[in-house]
């Protein structure tokens, strides 16, 4: 069966050593049963055939034979080493051996014999394939990744993060984490750079899709190269656990532990505790995704403390251009009447002008209202520079400057929000 293929190691056995296959599929449109791989030598060099050629090119952690021109052929190679070295600088281990890739840009440029015949098979329906050999040497192991991908943007990293995991670690992982990273590291330009940057088609169907629950994504009955679309779910969580500031701290560790395999390791072990706050993220997180969204910088503040107020007493807090939805204090009653009032300017912009918090002309810049009860938001509001609101219902009150979620990173300047409670 596919799935007993996916999820199980082979174990065979060559001179008294354990021999350990792996395998590891691109997403596909449509899903075809792949039955058991074996690793195969290849040979190198140049393979003419009448329709185009076969060539090798180096660079210092990959071997690649593809159809692809020379031109771009050294573009790709350039884009992997660029890839590898952000992924290895994340989980600081080094690629420990070189990667082979095959990656085909017309099936009809290689010969029949030229190309594992799964790998074949994967290519033909779209996607890609990694087959990494591990055998035991006593205390220690080692391991051969081969990567079969075709020839389009993203399918080559994908495969070659997946390589580079079994070479480092001796496993990808559980199929979200092994999936989730992969995408990822097809994506990932840029050290800095923690905003999303998947494919538009993507993006599309995340945000037009009824959220997937948390615990169908980490469901460790799975298996790889089941569909574009839940390779879309595992990147999402992944890159929200991965870049989100009440969560990053622990993601690499877990990541390190599933890979190498520990004992008694899982998604649930780590962030169990944590599971509703990460739903809670993980949904705000897909309805206010864009191109350029920054999960760090909307991060949930669960840590701030809030008060219901009276009298003469006050609820004071800071509030940046910058970032997401942020703590106010203020727990807010229902039907009760609240006036505020701020000081300070930001701006929307790098080299924007100074703006108030009653924000521009186009209301960009805005100071906006929301209500957090029982891990659920109320519509946002409206707030401005000062004036009253009446609470629609009991909650927490958090704030910020109004702005498309994918370019809040380039405001600048904070301003003081003072709340009191009405008589």
């Amino acid at each position: 069966m596919l799935r007993d293929s996916m999820l199980s190691f082979l174990f065979g056995s060559r001179a008294g050593k354990l021999l350990t296959v792996l395998v590891c599929l691109s997403p596909v449109f449509s899903c075809m049963p792949v039955g058991h791989c074996v690793g195969q030598t290849r040979n190198s060099g140049t393979v003419a055939s009448s329709s185009g050629k076969i060539a090798e090119y180096k660079s210092a952690n990959f071997v690649l034979r593809t159809d692809l021109s020379q031109e771009e052929a050294k573009n790709l190679l350039t884009r992997l080493e660029t890839m590898l070295g952000l992924i290895s600088r994340y989980w600081g281990r080094k690629n420990p051996r070189i990667i082979e890739m095959y990656v085909v840009k017309s099936l009809s440029n290689w010969p029949a014999d030229s190309l594992n015949p799964q790998g074949r098979a994967s290519i033909a329906r779209g996607g890609g394939l990694t087959i990494m050999q591990r055998r035991s040497l006593g205390t220690r192991w080692e391991s051969k990744a081969v990567v079969y991908a075709v020839a389009d943007r993203g399918t080559p990293q994908h495969e070659a993060v997946h390589a580079y995991c079994a070479h480092a670690f001796g496993s990808t992982g559980p199929t979200w984490y092994s999936e989730g990273m992969a995408e990822i590291g097809q994506y990932w330009k840029d050290s800095d750079d923690k905003s999303v940057q998947c494919s538009p088609e993507v993006l599309r169907y995340l945000k037009t899709s009824k959220p997937k629950p948390l615990k169908e994504v980490v469901d460790r009955d799975q298996f790889t190269g089941d569909s574009w679309q839940n390779y879309a779910w595992r990147w999402s969580l992944c890159h929200l656990l991965g870049f989100n500031e009440n969560y990053t701290q622990r993601f690499k560790p877990l990541g390190i532990a599933l890979m190498s395999e520990q004992r008694d390791i899982s998604f649930w072990t780590v962030y169990g505790t944590m599971s509703q706050e990460i739903e809670f993220e993980y949904l705000l997180f897909l309805r206010n995704m864009e191109i350029g969204y920054r999960v760090d910088l909307c991060s949930w503040d669960w840590k701030t403390k809030f008060k219901r107020i009276g009298g003469r007493r006050t609820a004071l807090s800071k509030i940046k251009a910058n970032r997401g939805w942020q703590a106010s204090r203020l727990e807010v009653e229902a039907g009760e009447q609240y006036h505020f009032e701020t000081v300070g300017n930001w701006s929307v912009e790098a080299k924007g002008e100074e703006l108030t918090a009653d924000g521009g002309a186009d209301s960009r810049g805005k100071l906006m209202g929301v209500l957090f009860h029982d891990y659920s938001l109320s519509e946002p509001f409206e707030l401005g520079a000062s004036g009253t609101f009446t609470a629609a219902g009991d909650g927490k009150l958090y704030v910020r400057c109004k702005d498309d979620w994918s370019e809040i990173a380039d405001n600048r300047g904070a301003i003081t929000l003072k709340i009191k409670r009405l008589p």
